[in-house]
C-alpha cells in the first residue's frame, strides 16, 4: 500500500520585528476598545496627582478621546521619551515591580496607543513658562497654551489597523463602556473630580466628595438604602465597602465592584468568597450588588499578571478568601428589624416559648362557605374595643370604651397593650394557616411563618453544631471512581475536613479514590459528584469555608423539615413568640433559600390602597 508522507514545510527565516509592528502587537493586548484607552489615560492622570480630570469623547471614543488633568505635568525634555516603548516613571528596578503602588506602570501603554491612532500630548509643569505639544506621528514639538497638567489627544483609533476597527460596536455601546471605565475610577477616588463629555455635551460629572457621598452619586441613593456599610481588618489587610441586601439583588451582575489598592479588578477568588457569603440568603440565580475596597501591602499582591491589569494574584489567596467572606457574612448577619431597634442577636431565645400576647380580639375561623352568622352584642362591643386599641393616638394611655346603651348595667372595659415597642409588632391574626399579620408603629407586618421559622431553626442548628462532626453512614460497598492527581492530593491533604463532613475518602491508587462513608442525611445524593465538587473547592479555596458551607447545606435540609408547616393554626402566643425569635435571629429577613420572610406595609402604602387623602 502506497502511503504518501506529508510534505515538509519550508524553513522559516527568523527575523527581528520592526518597532511599529511590536507596538501594534502590544496594542492588541492593551487596547481592546476606546474604554481601554480611557482607563490607561485616567490611570496616568491619577498617578500625576490630578484633582480634576475631564474626558472628552467623539463617536463613542472612536473618532476622538481627549483626557485632560491638572496634575504635575511632564517636563518638555521627557515628552519624546514618554512615547517610547517600555519607558515609564513608575518603576526603576525589580523591587519596584514586586511592590507596585501606582495605577499605570507597564510602560508600553502610550506607545501602543500611538501605534494604532493619531496621538498628541500637551503638557506643562509648574516651572514651565508655557505648555508644549508633541505630535506622536511626526515627532514635532511646538508651544501650546494650557494650565499646569497634561492633555492627551487620541484620534481615529485603529486607523492603522482597520481590521480591529470592524470589531467595535455602535457608538452608543462604546460610549457606555467609556463611561463605566470612568465610573470605576470615580468610585475608587472620591477626592478627585471627574467629568465626561460626548459630542460637546456633558454626560456625567462627579465633584470631590466623601466616600459615602461618591457612592451615592455614582450608584444612586437606592444603593445606599439597600446596602450595609462594613469595615474589616486582619493583619496587613483592610476591607471596607457596602454589601447589598439580598432583597435588592439584581438579575445581572452589573453592580459588583472590587478594587485592590485603588485598582479595579475582576478576581475569581474574591467573587467566590462573596458569593459564598450570600449563598443562604440569596434566592435562585439573583446577583448581589456590592462595593469592596481592599487595601493590602503592595508586596503581597502581584498586579502584573495581565496586560490590562484587570487581574491580580495574591500571595496568600486563602487568607484573602476567608477575610472577604467573613466581612460580608458579618455585614449581612443582622436582620432589618434587629438593625432598626438595636436588638442583640446574641440574646436569641433558646426555645419556642410563648410571650405575652397582645390583648386583641380575633374571631375564630369558620368553615369555608358557611352561612353568615350575625354578630352578638358582646362581639360588637369587643370589636369597638379592638378598633379603639389599634387607632388610639397615645399607645401608652389606657382606652376606656363604655358599655352599649342596651346594657346600662355593664361595666366599662379598660384595655392596655404591652409597653414593648417590638420591631415586628404584635400578632393580630393568621391567614389561611400560612401568613401572620402583625401591627407595629409603621403599620402592617406580614410574615411567612414557615420561611421565618425555618431561618430561626437553621441559625440555632448552626450555632449548636460548632466543631462537632456530622454523623456518617458506612457504605457496605465502597464507591470508587477515577480521579486526577490533584483530586488524590486534595483527598489526602483534607482527609480530616472530609471526615467532619461525614465523608471517608481514601486513595486506592495514584489515580483512584474510594468513598467508604457518606453523611447520614444525604443518602440519596450522588456521592461521586459531591466528592469531586468538595475536592475541587478545597484545592482552590479555604478548606474551612468549604467545610462550613457543606455543613450548612445539610443543616438547611434539617431546618426545612423541622420548621412549622403551612396550614398549622398557631395561637397568638405562638405567633408572638415567632416574631420575637425573628427579631433576635441573624439573617431573619430571608429563609434558607433566599426568599423573604416578612414584608412591611406602612400607613402611607395602606392609605394608597384605599385612596385615602385623595
Amino acid at each position: 500500500m502506497d502511503v504518501s508522507l506529508p510534505e515538509v514545510a519550508p524553513p522559516r527565516t527568523i527575523r527581528e520585528l520592526p518597532d511599529e509592528l511590536i507596538s501594534q502587537i502590544a496594542a492588541g493586548e492593551v487596547v481592546e476598545r476606546p474604554a481601554s484607552v480611557v482607563r490607561e489615560l485616567v490611570d496616568n492622570a491619577l498617578d500625576a496627582g490630578a484633582r480634576h480630570i475631564q474626558v472628552k469623547l467623539m463617536a463613542g471614543g472612536v473618532r476622538a478621546i481627549v483626557v485632560e488633568d491638572d496634575g504635575c505635568g511632564i517636563p518638555v525634555a521627557q515628552l519624546p521619551l514618554a512615547l517610547k516603548r517600555h519607558a515609564t516613571s513608575k518603576i526603576a528596578s525589580l523591587s519596584d515591580l514586586e511592590s507596585v503602588a501606582t495605577m499605570g506602570f507597564r510602560g508600553e501603554a502610550l506607545a501602543a496607543i500611538a501605534s494604532v491612532s493619531e496621538m498628541a500630548i500637551a503638557s506643562r509643569t509648574a516651572s514651565d513658562a508655557h505648555a508644549n505639544r508633541l505630535d506622536a506621528r511626526s515627532g514635532e514639538l511646538q508651544p501650546a497654551a494650557r494650565a499646569r497638567g497634561t492633555s492627551v489627544e487620541v484620534r481615529e483609533l485603529f486607523f492603522a489597523t482597520p481590521a480591529r476597527r470592524k470589531f467595535l460596536k455602535t457608538d452608543a455601546t462604546e460610549l457606555a463602556h467609556c463611561v463605566e471605565a470612568v465610573r470605576r475610577h470615580a468610585l475608587a477616588r472620591p477626592d478627585v473630580g471627574f467629568a465626561i463629555w460626548h459630542e460637546g455635551k456633558l454626560v456625567d460629572q462627579w465633584r470631590p466628595a466623601t466616600p459615602e457621598q461618591r457612592i451615592a452619586d455614582v450608584l444612586g441613593e437606592d444603593f445606599i438604602a439597600d446596602s450595609r456599610a462594613f469595615s474589616h481588618s486582619a493583619g496587613p489587610l483592610a476591607l471596607t465597602g457596602r454589601a447589598g441586601l439580598p432583597e435588592a439583588a439584581r438579575s445581572r451582575a452589573d453592580q459588583q465592584y472590587v478594587w485592590v489598592n485603588g485598582r479595579y479588578v475582576r478576581d475569581k477568588l474574591i467573587a467566590h468568597a462573596i458569593r459564598s457569603a450570600y449563598e443562604d440568603v440569596l434566592h435562585g440565580q439573583r446577583q448581589p450588588s456590592y462595593v469592596l475596597f481592599i487595601e493590602i501591602a503592595p508586596e503581597l499582591v502581584d498586579v502584573n499578571v495581565h496586560p490590562t491589569k484587570i487581574e491580580v494574584r495574591f500571595r496568600d489567596g486563602r487568607a484573602i478568601h476567608q477575610s472577604v467572606r467573613r466581612a460580608f457574612i458579618d455585614a449581612l448577619a443582622a436582620s432589618r428589624s434587629a438593625e432598626a431597634e438595636g436588638v442583640d442577636s446574641a440574646m436569641a431565645p433558646l426555645s419556642f416559648a410563648p410571650t405575652t400576647p397582645a390583648t386583641l380580639y380575633v374571631a375564630e375561623p369558620r368553615p369555608a362557605y358557611a352561612a353568615p352568622v350575625p354578630p352578638t352584642a358582646e362581639q360588637v362591643r369587643l370589636s369597638l374595643v379592638q378598633h379603639e386599641t389599634l387607632w388610639r393616638p397615645t399607645p401608652d394611655a389606657p382606652v376606656t370604651v363604655p358599655a352599649p346603651a342596651a346594657s346600662p348595667q355593664a361595666p366599662a372595659v379598660t384595655l392596655k397593650l404591652p409597653d414593648e415597642d417590638w420591631p415586628l409588632g404584635r400578632a393580630i391574626a393568621q391567614i389561611q394557616g400560612v401568613y401572620i399579620l402583625a401591627e407595629n408603629r409603621q403599620g402592617l407586618v406580614i410574615v411567612d411563618m414557615h420561611a421565618a421559622h425555618e431561618r430561626v431553626v437553621y441559625e440555632r442548628l448552626k450555632a449548636r453544631l460548632g466543631a462537632t462532626q456530622i454523623e456518617s453512614q458506612p457504605l457496605l460497598i465502597p464507591v470508587s471512581f477515577a480521579a486526577t492527581a490533584e483530586e488524590v492530593a486534595a483527598a489526602e491533604q483534607h482527609a480530616e475536613t472530609l471526615a467532619r463532613l461525614g465523608l471517608d475518602v481514601a486513595p486506592l491508587s495514584s489515580r483512584t479514590l474510594a468513598v467508604r462513608s457518606r453523611p447520614a442525611l444525604l443518602a440519596a445524593s450522588d456521592l461521586v459528584a459531591l466528592t469531586r465538587e468538595l475536592l475541587a473547592e478545597m484545592a482552590q479555596f479555604d478548606a474551612s469555608s468549604v467545610l462550613e458551607r457543606a455543613q450548612h447545606e445539610i443543616l438547611a435540609t434539617m431546618a426545612c423539615h423541622g420548621a412549622v408547616r403551612a396550614n398549622r393554626q398557631l395561637t397568638l402566643e405562638e405567633m408572638n413568640a415567632l416574631l420575637r425569635d425573628m427579631e433576635a435571629t441573624e439573617r431573619a429577613d430571608q429563609c434558607n433559600h433566599g426568599r423573604p420572610t416578612w414584608r412591611q406595609l406602612d400607613m402611607r402604602e395602606l392609605d394608597a390602597l384605599f385612596l385615602r387623602g385623595r
